[in-house]
């Protein structure tokens, strides 16, 4: 059974930073990819980073690059988000999400290409 647990979530003021984990069990390291995405209040769920396991490929979304990085403890079968220079636009629930397949080259944002989700780590920003 597939189980994905967020953790981390908090109240920040702005500029502040947060780290996000992602505790991952009942998944094949083969073709993992994992994410993170985000939704705010009354907006869509958006993907913010993928993150190809295998050979510790990153990739962020242009919105928080520079400010979100990603890596993985492999003996703890867990991903992390680092979280810096956080804006208030960055409040929203944090979702990990995961999939067995081949994704293309920079991974995927679409919410459509995941098929295990977590239950969410709320994270809000204020100014």
């Amino acid at each position: 059974q597939v189980q994905l647990v967020e953790s981390g979530g908090g109240s920040v003021q702005a500029g502040g930073s947060l780290r996000l984990s992602c505790q991952f069990s009942g998944l094949n390291r083969y073709h993992l990819w994992m994410a993170w995405f985000r939704q705010a209040p009354g907006k869509e769920r958006e993907g913010v980073a993928s993150f190809y396991l295998l050979d510790d490929s990153p990739y962020v979304a242009n919105s928080v690059k520079g400010r979100f990085t990603l890596s993985q403890s492999r003996s703890e079968n867990t991903m992390y988000m680092h979280m810096n220079n956080l804006k208030p636009e960055d409040t929203g629930i944090y979702f990990c999400a995961a999939v067995n397949k081949i994704l293309p080259y920079g991974g995927s944002f679409r919410r459509d290409d995941y098929t295990h989700w977590g239950q969410g780590t709320q994270v809000t920003v204020s100014s």
